[in-house]
Parts: C-alpha cells; sequence; structure tokens
C-alpha cells in the first residue's frame, strides 16, 4: 500500500509558476513510477506527467510540454511538478498518482492522492 499526500496547490494570475509536491508513504519510494493527472470542472481526467522510478525517463502531456516540469526526490520521497507560465485552462485539480508500470501511468495508477486545488486567474 502507497499513500500519496499532494501540496503546494493555491490560485495565481496567469503567468505565475506554482510548485507542486506530492509525499509517499509506505513501500519503497524509487520502485514507484509517478505521475500527475488533473480534472476540471465537467471534464475527463487528464494526464499531465509521469516519470520513471529513478527519474530518468520524463512523459508530458501535450498541453503542457514546455511548460511544466516533473521531478522527484527518492531520498525525500516526493515528486514534484514544476508549472511555469501558467494559462487559466490549467485550472483543475491535480492528482499524483504511482503504478510500478511507467506505461500503464500514462492513462491510470494503482495509487492516487487525494488531490490539490490549482487556480489561475486571467
Amino acid at each position: 500500500q502507497v499513500q500519496l499526500v499532494e501540496s503546494g496547490g493555491g490560485l495565481v494570475q496567469a503567468g505565475g509558476s506554482l510548485r507542486l509536491s506530492c509525499t509517499a508513504s509506505g513501500r519503497t519510494f524509487s520502485n514507484y513510477a509517478m505521475g500527475w493527472f488533473r480534472q476540471a470542472p465537467g471534464k475527463e481526467r487528464e494526464f499531465v506527467a509521469r516519470i520513471s522510478g529513478n527519474g530518468n525517463i520524463k512523459y508530458y502531456g501535450d498541453s503542457v510540454k514546455g511548460r511544466f516540469t516533473i521531478s522527484r526526490d527518492n531520498p525525500k520521497n516526493t515528486v514534484y511538478l514544476q508549472m511555469n507560465s501558467l494559462k487559466p485552462e490549467d485550472t483543475a485539480v491535480y492528482y499524483c498518482a504511482a503504478d510500478f508500470s511507467l506505461l500503464a501511468l500514462r492513462s491510470a495508477a494503482a495509487y492516487w492522492g487525494q488531490g490539490t486545488q490549482v487556480t489561475v486567474s486571467s
């Protein structure tokens, strides 16, 4: 079992930045690929970014490429999402996710956090 707790959400103006954090407890953190998803009101859940267990492989959704960066600190059991050049359309609840499979994290995950709200004002 893995427990995931997100933090760092909030309200920011368009063009601003936020960094989300997700701290995991339970099993060996480096065994898990980690990811971020988001869901806006009335929309389906959207893949944002994912990272391999050792941090060497990263993938991003098309809508965030070049603006968001995923990273992880395995000794701290934490994954980060640095979000720059934020747009109003980035407004959503952001969820941290974990799975043994980096491939699976394209669209699903074995473990989910509770989510953190990000609101970008125009």
